[in-house]
């Protein structure tokens, strides 16, 4: 009969170790992306056609830098960047034909 091993590898260990870090970096990283969408969400409320520009542009970034590291899938950074922009220009046009009458 096999004897039963006391401790786990080496191996798995270390991987655990890098597994919990690079979980808490995931977190912040997913964390900064929520703050700058919601950042946008709330201008967009708040009608304020320049801050949104300013905004789109850093939460897009953000969004870039989440999809290079593998934090999301750079698919989903590019669905949320569209979206994004589609609603930031549908405000931004409908407040400039506003303007306009």
């Amino acid at each position: 009969m096999a004897k039963k091993k006391q401790t786990r590898h080496k191996s798995a260990l270390k991987a655990q170790r890098q597994a919990e870090r690079h979980t808490l970096h995931n977190r912040a990283i997913k964390k900064d992306v929520r703050v700058a969408v919601r950042a946008v969400i709330d201008a967009a409320k708040a009608k304020d056609v320049k801050k949104i520009a300013e905004l789109t542009a850093k939460a897009s970034s953000t969004l870039d830098k989440a999809a290079k590291t593998g934090t999301i899938h750079w698919k989903a950074a590019a669905r949320k960047k569209s979206r994004m922009a589609l609603a930031a220009q549908k405000l931004i046009s409908g407040s400039a034909a506003a303007a306009a009458k």
